[in-house]
């Protein structure tokens, strides 16, 4: 079971950590970590393992093992592994992450703009997307893009909470995708709040701590997909 420090603080960039386990794959296991873990539409860190000589073993990605409890960093192919028990120094990739976390907070203000069901989305860099289940209901691009920024701009704080699966449970609304579901398996759910009442919503992810850190967006492609489905895109213009 690896501790993940960016669940508490996603400004963390780096972390002493122990190596744990190296898997028959060469997959290195901590016992915590900086390091985001695939998972929610948002893709695992990069960034790099120091070892206590100094020499810095590349990581690719992160992912979770089957348990969702451990978290298994992939170092990039034809590096020498660290030994189970070594120490090393945990550095993520800041400039990819950071740009990771405006998007993601962004995704969020996008439904929130976009009042439907979500049914699919990523995060990416510099551009992500939501899917939505909207109907007939057609899109003013100039509309879109001046609220989203006015959302942005508005300089909400990102903050927090921690509810029960029952709690949960009782308030479904909460939930607005309907492919990805919240992450569960600990007896508790992570929301995450934009200002008083822009949004509430479970979320595993990692966020900036104000809207304002986003920047300006600007909207990407706009595609149907099905009948009623839109994907929607948006980027950071910088």
């Amino acid at each position: 079971m690896t501790t993940p420090l960016f669940r508490d603080d996603a400004y963390l960039r780096t972390c002493e950590a122990e190596v744990i386990g190296v898997n028959e794959r060469g997959g290195i296991v901590l016992d915590r970590t900086v390091f985001y873990a695939t998972g929610g539409g948002q893709p695992g860190d990069s960034g790099a393992l120091e070892l206590e000589d100094g020499t810095k073993l590349e990581i690719a990605t992160a992912v979770y093992e089957e348990d969702k409890k451990t978290i298994v960093h992939v170092p990039s192919e034809g590096q020498n592994l660290p030994g189970t028990g070594s120490r090393v120094t945990a550095h993520i990739d800041w400039a990819r992450r950071y740009r990771l976390m405006r998007i993601h907070t962004a995704l969020h203000l996008l439904s929130v703009a976009l009042p439907f069901p979500v049914t699919g989305g990523q995060i990416g860099d510099p551009e992500g997307r939501l899917d939505f289940d909207m109907g007939d209901e057609t899109i003013d691009r100039d509309a879109l893009v001046e609220k989203l920024n006015a959302l942005a701009s508005g300089d909400h704080e990102v903050t927090t909470q921690w509810i029960t699966d029952e709690e949960l449970d009782a308030n479904p609304g909460l939930v607005k995708t309907m492919s990805v579901k919240p992450p569960r398996g600990s007896g508790k759910v992570r929301l995450v709040r934009i200002g008083s009442d822009v949004d509430l919503q479970p979320c595993g992810g990692t966020h900036v701590t104000r809207t304002s850190e986003i920047g300006v967006l600007d909207l990407g492609k706009i595609e149907n997909k099905g009948k009623q489905n839109r994907r929607v895109r948006i980027r950071l213009t910088d």
